[in-house]
């Protein structure tokens, strides 16, 4: 096998690799700007230079040759090169900024000629504590500036679009942005305008940059002159915890990060799964955020002549359970698409104690929204779960006449919107006790509500999650609720500084704690309340429990999908009416 030694280390490799992706994925550090895995390689930043030679080989015969020391004759190209752009071959000899003097100072007056002209904005700069130009001026770069002269000034603050702004003097024309619009998301939208130190990325004449993928750009930025509108100056990097999650506004299931602080959730950002998003995510899903803090509820809440009015978790569920009792099998349960598996496996178990019936999910389908990349028609983010649990589209045309008929008696809805979907009115609810599991208090189907449990979101719970290409994939909490349990406590991240708060941190905010259960927890009391037990409990055991059960699920433990999750089976190959628990 082919070899190449780095910095007097031998490497074997396969193919035709490039020299500094070959580095990184052997955990060898090399200083870069402008490389990315995914785009062009325009190697202009110089930045990754280093030294190569190759063995001097008899032109006759071809044979290696040796010095005195029976070593091989190491010729060097004349000139340091650019390891992004040359690719790996047999007997290389690569030499670094560790094993090179050269090297070492080539990278750090490349970085003296980037800072330059760069405005000392460190302080004010939302990039700064994990921005790259940063660390590696820490790390490669000179000491100190000697540069004593008026800085190059550009357009400072600059709107590009509704979602990104831009300070010009920052850039230091490594050009990601341009080729991501260039070559990645195809919009054309950005361009580099002016010559030499005065240049920086913009849109042409009359154009917004408000293409559906346009943040991805602010992730790209080596720099800071490339940020959010609405993180923009909003908390420091070191101030927030990073929990590894997913997406739930449609079916893609891309993975991300949920930054918190406060136990607000203050951004999201994509983390980086070849399976499903590679290193992107759509706009949709980073302005998400916003979900997880506003309208949420504050309590359970129950609902008698007198009008809706708190209560206490232990009567809300008690009063679910009397509901469901005196209905028996008059009541009907709809699942949903927006909650985990295990969540709509805990709604089968408790459809079986009333001995009632789950009608299936409510898909929300919006035609032409997909873009046949990360954004899909179908804005649900579990529809294959329900499906492989035997739970499939609710008939809207039956189920209407059977409600507004009186026929169903009890109706219990599981993260979901009935009223806003247009399955039913509040008005032909009026003879049906419902009872609601909810994320928002904007949702339609709330004032129908005799019983209106809060239930805890993506952000909030544990559980899993089957895009549409059938891959499955868990989820863990990134902020606490009020009243947490012991399964949600070990779940979370560790680096949550405030995850055990007390009033009298100065980050605590009582407000910002929801009163909220996630659902696989409120089912389980419903049924102790009417006199049953559900076994397994928590979600890990569920999971474990369907993934031994029901051939849909074969092998998905938590344990198995980890952070990026397992592809199950395909569609065609399992036959959901005949699973086990199918209703």
């Amino acid at each position: 096998m082919p070899q190449v030694i780095i910095d007097g280390k031998s490497y074997e490799f396969e193919g035709r690799p490039s020299l500094l992706q070959f580095c990184l994925d052997h955990g060898i550090e090399l200083p870069h700007f402008c490389y990315h895995p995914s785009m062009s390689v325009p190697a202009n930043c110089r930045q990754c230079l280093v030294d190569i030679g190759a063995p001097v080989r008899d032109r006759q015969t071809g044979e290696i040759q040796v010095n005195e020391q029976g070593e091989p004759v190491i010729q060097y190209f004349p000139k340091l090169q650019t390891s992004c752009s040359h690719i790996v071959s047999d007997g290389q000899v690569v030499h670094t900024a560790r094993s090179s003097g050269k090297v070492k100072d080539a990278q750090r007056d490349t970085l003296e000629f980037l800072l330059i002209n760069h405005p000392l904005d460190c302080p004010i700069c939302d990039q700064a504590g994990h921005c790259p130009l940063q660390i590696q001026a820490y790390k490669y770069g000179p000491e100190g500036s000697r540069f004593e002269f008026r800085k190059v000034h550009k357009p400072k603050k600059v709107k590009l679009g509704p979602r990104v702004v831009l300070d010009a003097e920052r850039c230091i024309n490594c050009t990601r942005c341009v080729r991501f619009t260039d070559e990645i998301s195809k919009s054309g939208q950005l361009t580099i305008i002016e010559r030499g130190v005065k240049n920086y990325p913009i849109t042409p004449p009359g154009v917004s940059f408000d293409e559906p993928y346009s943040m991805n750009v602010i992730d790209l930025c080596p720099v800071g002159a490339l940020t959010s509108v609405d993180f923009r100056f909003q908390a420091r990097i070191w101030e927030m915890a990073s929990t590894p999650s997913i997406t739930t506004t449609n079916a893609k299931g891309s993975n991300c990060h949920l930054w918190v602080r406060d136990n607000l959730v203050l951004r999201i950002t994509p983390r980086a799964n070849p399976d499903v998003n590679e290193f992107w995510l759509p706009d949709e899903d980073r302005l998400a955020y916003r979900r997880f803090n506003e309208d949420r509820p504050a309590g359970p809440s129950i609902t008698a002549e007198t009008g809706a009015a708190s209560s206490s978790w232990d009567a809300s569920l008690q009063r679910a359970a009397e509901i469901l009792q005196r209905a028996g099998e008059n009541a009907v349960f709809i699942a949903s698409a927006y909650a985990t598996v295990e969540d709509n496996w805990m709604l089968m178990q408790l459809a079986d104690a009333v001995g009632g019936q789950v009608a299936g999910y409510i898909p929300h389908i919006d035609p032409g929204h997909g873009d046949g990349w990360l954004c899909t028609d179908d804005r649900t983010p579990n529809r294959q779960g329900c499906e492989r649990l035997g739970i499939y589209p609710i008939d809207g045309t039956l189920w209407r006449a059977r409600i507004e008929s009186g026929e169903v008696t009890a109706l219990y809805v599981l993260e979901d919107d009935p009223v806003a979907s247009g399955l039913c009115s509040v008005e032909s609810l009026a003879d049906t006790e419902v009872i609601l599991h909810y994320h928002h208090t904007t949702n339609q189907t709330l004032p129908a509500a005799c019983v209106a449990l809060p239930a805890a979101m993506v952000a909030e719970t544990i559980g899993t999650f089957v895009n549409e290409s059938g891959r499955a994939q868990r989820v863990i909490p990134a902020k606490a609720i009020k009243g947490t349990n012991r399964t949600l406590m070990m779940q979370m991240g560790l680096s949550r500084a405030d995850r055990h708060g007390t009033p009298f941190d100065r980050w605590h905010n009582e407000s910002h704690y929801i009163d909220c259960k996630p659902s696989w927890e409120m089912i389980p009391m419903i049924t102790r309340a009417l006199g049953t037990e559900i076994n397994p409990q928590g979600p890990r055991k569920i999971m474990q429990h369907i993934s031994e059960t029901n051939p849909a699920f074969a092998g998905a433990t938590h344990d198995a999908m980890g952070l990026t999750g397992i592809d199950l089976c395909l569609k065609e190959s399992f036959q959901p009416a005949h699973l086990e628990g199918t209703h």
